[in-house]
This record gives structure tokens, C-alpha cells and sequence, in this order.
């Protein structure tokens, strides 16, 4: 073996000095600019060199050090952590690659995914409007066939149209503006404010590939050090705890509670906030996901008008994840976004830094492989925009055909338009169905012992809280994992349903839970109920106290 390492080192030295040998032959050569009289550099020490080539190569062949490894990489890296595609994941897809090579392998026929809001993934289709404009947009040579009027709506080609006078060359597949396509930022402008009775401005949207980026861009901007702290909902959605710990900052966290329905009580806030600062963490902003993420609850208005105020006294930036605006399924609530609660109370631009997300990814659309979103800036200062641009410049821009449907989902087809009634059909189906599916979920966690659940108000999601048996807490603790991560492992290993563990969202400690979307098929509802209760009556004999 020595000999081995011995015989590489010396091929790596001696290719390292015919390279140098190489180099300085060029280097001895005259320059056609040099005088004539110049004589060639002297020559380096070539007994040096070769044993300074030698101890390398001997000591990276024999150590075999990689140049990259988890000692050498930035921890941030290291501390970030995305729960919804996690461990629980990763071991249902090696459980889905043993299926498809035996079928009989498992006492399961299907992984059911209810881990990560996907809802194409799990059959929902997309609204046939929005398509039929994408299609033509990406191929406009369908426009000028007579036969596409028989095969598309009226109003779809009228659009299509519309959109392609506002892109520069008609081209979907050029780079557009870093901020989007100024037609199509203006038309989303124009959405929010019929949305919400209040002006809006296509100069404040940025469109980016969903939601995610646009959060990373801001936490990015507000975030320097480690003494940088951003106020998150516990439980939270992790992309906010993954992305505050890629830069280096805190994550000063604030309860949500469960005992009413998941509420946001502003003295939680003011006490989550002098405790930081008495830290001397500096807290720069306050996220707040409307409706929940993964909680499901709807914020009222007047405890809008309470965050908004505390914000404002605070000296608060006010992030407001609103990608689930249009998941809404109880009569006594309705969304209203955080930019007209704050313009309802007379706040302006000059009175309260805020941003507000939005993505074509859930919704009644759930396009989440089409990347579209935006994020509405107001409050910045003309130099902070500018430094918002350039981070934004530095990914040239988003897709277009995301910027397209971003456009759609603000601006759907209205009454008297062609596909106005089918829109609605397709729309109202979606959401009343995911309205039965949640109900459903909601009353059958309730009905199992150990297992409280609070109403989905919104979202896509159910975060059941588990009253676990002591004994299923020491078998967690000896496997060396979190009691609701054990169970959800043991969940996926008996029935094929992924889940989420709670303690990858953050939670009250000493309290266990875990995510479950609402979006499997509805028929395939009542067969998920009944495996998930036989696996829990089983799991709870078990471990019974």
C-alpha cells in the first residue's frame, strides 16, 4: 500500500514539473515587446520545488483528505434544517423503491405523501383557464391557426394575446426585467387593489420563482449577524428557520396558542421581544403566515389591526406570508391581506415597512412545479429599493411562464367573460372539496384517544397534537429521536402515510404534534382514515401505560 502511495505521489511530482519545465521554456522565450539584450529569469530551485510537491501529493495521498468535508463547510449549512422534506421523507421514497421492485414487500400498497403541500402531485387539476392562456402564451403560433378557436375560449385567446403585447419580442423564453415584466406586474397591482379597495403599484412587485425566493431576498437584506433577529410564529413553517439560520441570524421565536384555535396574542409578541433584547438581539422584523402554516388558523381583523399597531410602535419590518389566501373554508372568516389593514388605519409608505408574499402554488391553482410568485415591497426607503434590486439583478429574473400565472391567479376571468362560469365551477370545487377533506381528517383525529386536533380554518393543513403514553416516549428517547418523529416513522412503516413530526415546525415544549396535509383524493380519504385509526389503536395498545 506504502509503495502504492509512494508510485502516486512521484506521477503527481513529475507531472507538476514538466508542467513547470513547460511554463518556464514559454516564460525563457523572448517577448516580441521585450528588448533584445534581455536574458531569461534565472531558474527556480528545482530541488525545492520537488520536495515541496512531494510532501503534498505524499500527504494527500496517504491521508486521502477530501477537499470538501462536513469539518470544512459553513455551518449555517450545517444548522439549517427543512423538516418537510426531512428524514421522514427520504426514508418513505427508499420505502417507495422497495415497493416498486416488490410489490408485496410492504403490508402497503401506496406511499400517500401528506407531508408537503403539492396538491398536483396528489391529483388536483390545474384550472383549465389558466392553462389554455400559458399554452398559447409559450407557443404563439397556435394564435394564427384557425382551428385554435375551436379548441380554446375566446376570452383565453383574447388574453394571450394581451400578454404577449407585454412581453418584449412576444418571447417567453427571453430574460425579462429582474423585477418581472412590467405589463404583468401592473396587472397583479391592479388585482391587489381591487382585492383589497387600496391603490397598488406594479414599481413595488417583485416577481420571483414562488414565494420561497422572495423570503430569502428579504431575510437576506435584514439580517447581518448573528445579533439580527426575526420574530417567527412557533409552529412555523421552516423555510423561516432554514433561511434566518443560512445567514447567520436569530430566530427569536413567539407561541402561537393552541388553546384558542392557534391564536396570536400581541402580549406573547412583547414579551418574545424584550426578552430578545435584553439578549441584545436587535429584532428587525415580525413574520406572521395568514392563514397558518402549519396551524390552519384565519387571523381576524381586529387582531390584524393589533399586530399591525405593535409593528409600527416597534419599529418593526412586518413580513406577511399570505400564500394561502385563497384557502379559506369556515363562513365566519375571510382574508384580508396586512397591507389593507395597515392602509385601513391610515398607515401609508412612509408609516410602516411591510412585505407581503403570494404564490401560484396553493390556492384553488396549487401550480407548485410552475415556480410563480411575487412579493409586494412598501415602506422602503429609495436607496433600500435600489439594494433590493440588485440582490433581485443578481438572479437575472424569474421564469415568465411563473410570472404569467402569478398574473392569471390575480386577474382570473370575470363575469360575462367565456370561461368566467366554468372558472368558478372548477374553482369552487376545489376549495369545497378541500373543505370536506379537512372536516373529515379534523373529525377523525378527534375521535382516536390521545389525539386533539384544532379546525382547519385555512391552508391546506391539520396539526394534531399527540398525548402520548410514557412508555411510547422512553421507546422514542432509547431510538434517539423526538416522540412525534418515532411516531410518524412507525406511521409510515405500517400504513404508507407520510406526515410531518411537529418538532421539524417548532412547538410548545413538552408537547408532540404533526403536520397532515388535506390533499390526498377525496376518495381516498376514507381509506387513509381507516388505516391511520387501525395503526393508532395499535400503537396506543402498545405502549399503554
Amino acid at each position: 500500500m506504502r509503495r502504492f502511495v509512494t508510485d502516486r505521489a512521484r506521477r503527481a511530482v513529475a507531472a507538476s514539473l514538466r508542467a513547470s519545465a513547460s511554463a518556464s521554456s514559454r516564460s525563457a522565450a523572448p517577448s516580441p515587446l521585450a528588448p533584445a539584450q534581455r536574458r531569461p529569469a534565472p531558474p527556480v530551485g528545482a530541488a525545492a520545488a520537488m520536495a515541496v510537491a512531494m510532501g503534498r501529493a505524499m500527504s494527500t495521498a496517504a491521508t486521502g483528505t477530501p477537499a470538501v468535508s462536513l469539518d470544512t463547510i459553513n455551518p449555517q449549512v450545517k444548522k439549517c434544517e427543512y423538516a418537510v422534506r426531512g428524514e421522514i421523507v427520504t426514508h418513505a421514497q427508499n420505502l417507495q423503491q422497495e415497493l416498486e421492485k416488490n410489490p408485496d414487500a410492504l403490508p402497503f400498497d401506496e406511499i400517500l405523501y401528506c407531508n408537503i403541500g403539492n396538491p398536483q402531485s396528489l391529483g388536483q387539476q390545474p384550472v383549465t383557464y389558466f392553462r389554455e392562456v400559458l399554452s398559447l402564451c409559450d407557443h404563439p403560433a397556435l394564435l394564427d391557426k384557425s382551428e385554435t378557436h375551436a379548441l380554446f375560449s375566446s376570452d383565453a385567446i383574447d388574453r394571450a394575446w394581451q400578454i404577449l403585447e407585454k412581453i418584449p419580442g412576444r418571447a417567453t423564453g427571453a430574460y425579462s426585467h429582474s423585477q418581472g415584466i412590467k405589463g404583468l406586474r401592473d396587472e397583479i397591482a391592479a388585482g391587489i387593489a381591487a382585492r383589497d379597495g387600496f391603490h397598488a403599484s406594479g414599481d413595488n412587485i417583485f416577481l420571483t420563482d414562488g414565494a420561497s425566493p422572495a423570503v430569502h431576498m428579504m431575510l437576506q437584506l435584514l439580517i447581518s449577524s448573528e445579533k439580527d433577529g426575526i420574530l417567527c410564529p412557533i409552529p412555523q413553517y421552516p423555510l423561516y428557520s432554514a433561511s434566518i439560520a443560512l445567514r447567520g441570524g436569530s430566530l427569536v421565536p413567539y407561541f402561537l396558542d393552541e388553546e384558542t384555535g392557534w391564536g396570536l396574542e400581541v402580549d406573547q409578541l412583547k414579551k418574545q421581544l424584550e426578552e430578545a433584547r435584553s439578549r441584545g438581539i436587535t429584532v428587525r422584523a415580525l413574520v406572521v403566515i395568514n392563514p397558518g402554516n402549519p396551524t390552519g388558523q384565519v387571523l381576524g381583523e381586529e387582531n390584524q389591526k393589533k399586530i399591525v399597531e405593535f409593528c409600527k410602535n416597534e419599529g418593526l419590518v412586518l413580513l406577511a406570508d399570505e400564500v394561502y389566501q385563497d384557502n379559506i373554508y369556515v363562513e365566519d372568516k375571510q382574508f384580508h391581506s396586512f397591507k389593507k389593514i395597515a392602509r385601513s388605519l391610515g398607515y401609508t409608505d412612509d408609516d410602516l415597512p411591510l412585505v407581503s408574499f403570494q404564490s401560484v402554488s396553493k390556492g384553488y391553482y396549487g401550480e407548485c412545479g410552475k415556480r410563480g410568485g411575487y412579493m409586494e415591497i412598501t415602506g422602503f426607503s429609495p436607496e433600500v429599493r435600489e439594494q433590493i434590486y440588485k440582490v433581485a439583478s443578481v438572479n437575472l429574473c424569474s421564469n415568465v411562464s411563473g410570472q404569467i400565472l402569478a398574473s392569471l391567479v390575480m386577474n382570473p376571468p370575470k363575469a360575462g367573460d367565456e370561461s368566467f362560469e366554468s372558472f368558478m365551477a372548477e374553482r369552487d370545487g376545489t376549495l369545497s372539496s378541500l373543505a370536506r377533506r379537512a372536516k373529515a381528517l379534523e373529525e377523525a383525529f378527534n375521535s382516536l384517544e390521545g389525539i386533539t386536533c384544532n379546525k382547519a380554518e385555512g391552508a391546506m393543513y391539520l396539526f394534531p397534537r399527540l398525548h402520548l403514553p410514557q412508555k411510547a416516549i422512553g421507546a422514542a428517547q432509547a431510538a434517539g429521536t423526538a416522540p412525534d418523529a418515532y411516531y410518524a416513522k412507525r406511521l409510515l412503516e405500517a400504513t404508507g402515510i407520510v406526515v410531518v413530526p411537529g418538532s421539524g415546525f417548532g412547538q410548545v415544549p413538552g408537547t408532540w404534534h404533526f403536520r397532515c396535509t388535506i390533499l390526498p383524493p377525496e376518495d381516498k380519504i376514507p381509506g387513509i382514515i381507516s388505516r391511520f385509526k387501525e395503526f393508532h389503536e395499535k400503537f396506543m395498545d402498545e405502549f399503554r401505560d
